[in-house]
């Protein structure tokens, strides 16, 4: 439902800046850096928005993909973690089983001290 309300919420964005663009349309100067040139306002304003929308599109990729890669190591690490509980919960089994009370042992992780 989220998902539809943005996607409701961009297209009423789009048009508004379509409405706006239609009604603006008298050459204006536009400065560059090295140089300067007259276009008409319609197409400054819809070149505007195009860049600013694939300029947070590719902003969000690179959140996305980042996110992703730190999910994926996380996942690796509770996978490890994970085995070394199990790996520590067959031991104390076998400790029960045979009847001996181990020495209680702090196992720290070895990046955390570096």
């Amino acid at each position: 439902m989220k998902y539809q309300w943005l996607v409701l919420l961009g297209l009423l964005f789009a048009v508004i800046i379509a409405i706006f663009a239609t009604v603006n349309v008298d050459p204006v100067p536009v400065n560059y850096v090295f140089g300067e040139a007259e276009w008409p306002l319609i197409l400054v304003i819809l070149a505007s928005a195009l860049l600013g929308f694939l300029l947070s599109g590719v902003v969000g990729i690179i959140r996305t993909f980042t996110l992703q890669r730190k999910v994926k190591s996380l996942q690796k690490e509770i996978a490890v973690k994970e085995s070394l509980i199990a790996t520590q919960q067959n031991e104390i089994a076998e400790y029960q089983k045979a009847g001996v009370e181990p020495e209680a042992m702090v196992i720290t992780d070895e990046k955390a001290q570096l």
